[in-house]
């Protein structure tokens, strides 16, 4: 087999020959009329049509030539006849390679074989490929170099294409979803001066001008309470927000997701708007209430399971962790303890431990300890519970959420006793609680993984398949790594 550099080095000769007779490699004087898969679906025999694609295959037979190429929408092959086309583009045809871009005019037929096909009577060189596609049968199989080569990867996999195609429709339709139901969208900061909303490592950057650090928020739910301060009852966003740790199959640094704020509802009434939506968006892009992720067929058949945070735990670990000394079952459980752990932080351990690989099909885990959510509301009758759920699917979480506290006493009290768990260099919001003090109506607050949901609509079990370009390595440092 010849190596790609004996490839590209013909490749380039080639570019020179074409060059040498004239041939414009890189134009825009061609515009398409016609859509593929359009004219697939509305199949007329004999009908003008004039697209543009990539050329995938060939076929070159004597005098004659079939080819196949591809737009966004779909895939037709093209039959280039010597004695139509002429001599001077029938030589064209042959010098072109694979993943070249090109304009087409001609006319519908069905071959002798039952094929679509466009009769070329005229075809153009739009843009001229350099570089030299992976073999069509054994694609890009380095994941690495997939997501790296994100345009080689869409260009050579149908299924990669999809899911990009199925994610816009996804988010599409929770904007059409939230709008129908009187929700506003907003924008909120993406560079904060303090990072809030969500116990996590931000971003820092530097703002030359103010002479001062920003952070990259880590989540907007602090700027969407100030609406429903000022007067706003009902709003989402559709945000990009940063935490600067770890990267796994479930975690991207940089990751989308969608918050929805709604006065006069509570933690019920998001339950109830997650779970109409989700079970639309399954409907709508899977056709089906029940779906395959993975090995596990995941039902999402109303109503889903609803079961507490500490009963779940009791279940799974034989440990009652509500009302014993949390550190002493951990040891007991066999959790590791650092040093300066603390208890939120050995909960939530035990519950990804012992809890979460057990949630499969769509799950609200409710009432969560009241020191792991400073931001909730305390469940009456129950002080050591706040009002929130997690929603699990597929052993992952996907969303989280909970009637909103607007005691502004209660929340600077919280906020500061937060603040000495995690450090006193962590800043508290002063402006936030100062806009609590101008009353805010009792809320409920959503917030929903989008990339993970993409995952779950899509059959994905890497994140990394869901974004377009995630977060990698740089190459340089990935060479270096592997240097002996």
């Amino acid at each position: 087999m010849e190596s790609i550099s004996a490839v590209l080095k013909e490749r380039l000769e080639k570019i020179n020959q074409l060059k040498a007779r004239g041939t414009v490699l890189y134009q825009d004087q061609f515009k398409p009329a016609d859509f593929i898969q359009n004219l697939l679906d509305s199949f007329q025999d004999d009908k003008q049509v004039k697209i543009s694609g990539r050329m995938m295959t060939r076929r070159i037979h004597g005098k004659s030539a079939f080819a196949d190429v591809h737009d966004h929408t779909g895939k037709i092959q093209i039959y280039v006849k010597l004695d139509v086309v002429g001599q001077d583009l029938f030589d064209l045809f042959q010098l072109l390679d694979l993943g070249d871009i090109l304009g087409v005019e001609g006319s519908l037929f069905v071959t002798h074989k039952g094929e679509k096909t466009i009769q070329v009577s005229r075809f153009v060189l739009l843009s001229k490929i350099v570089q030299v596609l992976p073999e069509k049968w054994h694609g890009l199989k380095d994941v690495e170099i997939r997501y790296r080569q994100r345009y080689v990867d869409l260009i050579m996999n149908d299924d990669a294409r999809d899911i990009f195609i199925k994610r816009s429709l996804i988010v599409r339709s929770i904007r059409s979803f939230l709008d129908e139901r009187g929700f506003m969208e907003v924008e909120t900061p993406m560079m904060q001066s303090i990072p809030g909303g969500a116990r996590a490592k931000p971003f820092v950057t530097h703002h030359e001008t103010l002479d001062t650090d920003l952070y990259l928020r880590v989540a907007p739910e602090l700027y969407l309470k100030r609406l429903l301060v000022g007067g706003f009852t009902k709003v989402y966003e559709i945000n990009r927000s940063f935490r600067n740790e770890g990267i796994s199959t479930r975690h991207n640094p940089e990751f989308t997701m969608l918050e929805v704020y709604e006065a006069y509802s509570d933690y019920e009434g998001m339950m109830n708007l997650t779970e109409e939506l989700i079970t639309s968006l399954v409907e709508k892009i899977c056709q089906n209430v029940s779906i395959s992720y993975g090995e596990e067929t995941l039902n999402f058949k109303k109503p889903w399971c609803r079961a507490s945070f500490y009963d779940l735990l009791k279940e799974k670990s034989g440990q009652d962790w509500r009302t014993g000394d949390v550190k002493a079952l951990a040891k007991k459980s066999g959790i590791p303890l650092e040093k300066e752990a603390e208890d939120i932080d050995i909960l939530n351990e035990a519950f990804d431990r012992f809890v979460q690989p057990h949630l499969v099909n769509p799950t609200f885990v409710i009432d969560y300890p009241a020191i792991t959510t400073p931001l909730a509301k305390r469940k009456s009758g129950a002080p050591d519970l706040v009002a929130r759920f997690e929603l699990f699917i597929g052993k992952m979480e996907l969303a989280n959420a909970f009637s909103e506290l607007n005691d502004p006493f209660e929340q600077r009290e919280r906020m500061m006793k937060q603040q000495e768990i995690i450090g006193a260099g962590k800043e508290v919001d002063q402006d936030f609680l100062r806009a609590l003090e101008y009353a805010m109506p009792p809320a409920g607050g959503l917030g929903i993984g989008i990339d993970r949901l993409v995952m779950v609509l899509t059959n994905s079990l890497s994140i990394r398949d869901v974004i377009l370009f995630p977060q990698l390595k740089p190459e340089k440092q990935l060479s270096e790594d592997s240097e002996p």
